[in-house]
């Protein structure tokens, strides 16, 4: 059931309604029934994984609380155990057959692949519950006694099938409380759900007709290969972002705030300033679960202790946490997908992130040596720019089939540039559309990528778009959603009014 869908919308509505007219006290087990249903309305089947990490990782964390804490080994065998079944599971169905290809290549043998069927959002819901046994087992919160209230938790069904990643001391105290209906909360969410449609529909949709041309194509339009990359990145916003305005939108309508998982990314100074603002829950799991961990272990501490030696202190001291960035990132890469295009994908961001940190004190000198004002508005400007480039060459990676076509591609955008097949009209003319037509659909993502831009300026300011429209007279606020309805159908690409968002795949 995609979230732009006619019948997601309808199913929100009844859940929506029936949740105000029931006694408060049973909205939650309201929650939890319709997001059951709508997990289950795709396939049945998946729901089977489902209850499986819900209950053993209910299981477990109970079973952790109650050993005592002097029993440190016992404590944490029970924390391996959940981890293995639960990150088992997910390595196994998602990256067997990746193996066995692997395997087949490296030996020359021809073991057949399996057929295995990939729960939807089976990498969010995870690490979900993952956080929360790890937060048991650190005692920063206390297990949940109730295995129905700890299945809504993990199955809340607007956030199961793309985020963000919730935490359980921030989001069950909503989930759980008695909420009141409130206008002006349900106003600010057809608003932010609107937001989202224009996003996906007008903007990514529309570049994406683009994108599968020019990567499937990459040969027959070989200088068409950084258009590609642009579009892929207004693509890739537009949809992630959009589902993130669609989820925390619906989410609001139940007296509900989901955590934000995007912070006008494009405007980052650095790889590291964009991963605090791209996919923001999976960056603080990654930080808080694995980073940290990393980079406080024994291990760690024993090698910034042989490199202060043999080489020097400033190395040494950045070493751990080179490397545990370049981990971090490896794994980043690992759960976007099954092959080595994803592993680049994640060492690109983690090289550079790491090589920042090794370079950081010689960054400074240069800087001191060149007269640079860090606070120059020119210099923030080239550093919002390297880091827009650096961002688009990682896309190649993520949307190219292989990572031979990624440098291929990323050759092309240097060397071979060329607008005249854009301009023709040759691009669209292999989807059979009409040539005249490029000009309209260059012009939509134009204006839409400009329209976004403009209220991610003003977000980058501190002002709440959303929340100051709903201030305004009624008249101000119902103009501006009925525009945005009357560009969904018209400007939004019809073929794709009922896709699914990029990231509801994982």
């Amino acid at each position: 059931m995609s979230l732009i869908s006619m019948k997601f919308l309808i199913f929100v509505l009844v859940c929506v309604l029936g949740y105000y007219i029931i006694p408060k006290k049973f909205q939650w087990m309201w929650l939890l029934v319709f997001s059951y249903i709508y997990y289950a309305s795709s396939r049945i089947k998946i729901t089977v994984f489902l209850l499986f990490s819900t209950l053993s990782t209910y299981l477990i964390a109970l079973f952790i609380e109650r050993i005592p804490k002097t029993e440190k080994t016992k404590r944490k065998i029970a924390l391996i155990t959940g981890l293995i079944l639960n990150f088992g599971m997910l390595g196994a169905l998602k990256y067997t057959n990746f193996l066995i290809d692997n395997i087949n290549n490296l030996i020359s043998v021809n073991i057949q692949p399996i057929s295995l069927l990939l729960p939807l959002g089976i990498s969010f819901y995870t690490f979900q519950s993952m956080g929360y046994l790890l937060d048991v087992y650190w005692e920063k919160i206390e297990a949940e006694k109730n295995v129905f209230r700890f299945a809504l938790f993990v199955s809340f069904f607007p956030q199961i099938l793309q985020g963000p990643i919730g935490r359980f001391d921030r989001l069950s105290k909503q989930l759980f409380a008695e909420h009141e209906f409130d206008l002006f909360r349900v106003k600010q969410a057809f608003l932010r759900i609107l937001w989202g449609f224009f996003k996906k529909m007008v903007l990514a949709d529309n570049a994406g007709r683009f994108v599968d041309i020019i990567f499937d194509n990459y040969t027959e339009f070989p200088g068409m290969a950084i258009i590609g990359a642009l579009c892929y990145s207004a693509q890739l916003y537009g949809d992630f972002s959009g589902g993130m305005d669609v989820v925390i939108g619906i989410a609001m309508l139940f007296g509900i705030e989901l955590d934000e998982n995007f912070k006008q990314p494009f405007f980052a100074k650095s790889i590291t300033d964009f991963w605090h603002r791209w996919h923001i829950t999976l960056g603080t799991w990654m930080k808080d679960y694995v980073f940290y961990p990393l980079t406080l272990s024994k291990f760690m501490n024993k090698i910034s202790k042989f490199a202060k030696k043999k080489i020097n202190k400033n190395f040494g001291r950045a070493l751990p946490v080179c490397l545990a960035n370049i981990i971090v990132f490896l794994l980043v890469g690992v759960w976007h997908g099954a092959a080595w295009k994803f592993i680049v994908y994640g060492l690109y961001n983690g090289i550079i992130i790491a090589f920042s940190g090794f370079m950081a004190q010689t960054y400074k000198k240069w800087k001191k040596n060149l007269n640079i004002n860090e606070k120059a508005k020119w210099w923030t400007l080239f550093q919002i720019i390297r880091t827009f480039i650096l961002v688009n060459i990682s896309w190649f990676f993520d949307r190219a089939d292989t990572v031979e076509q990624a440098f291929i591609m990323i050759r092309n955008s240097f060397t071979r540039f060329s607008l005249s097949t854009l301009i023709n009209g040759e691009i669209l003319a292999k989807y059979n559309e009409s040539r005249a037509f490029t000009i309209i659909s260059i012009g939509i993502i134009i204006i839409s990528a400009l329209i976004v831009f403009a209220v991610s300026v003003l977000k980058e300011r501190g002002i709440n778009v959303c929340y100051e429209i709903c201030k305004k007279p009624a008249f101000i606020y119902a103009f501006i959603c009925l525009v945005l309805l009357f560009l969904l159908p018209m400007a939004g690409h019809p073929t794709d009014m009922t896709g699914g968002f990029i990231y509801a795949q994982f």
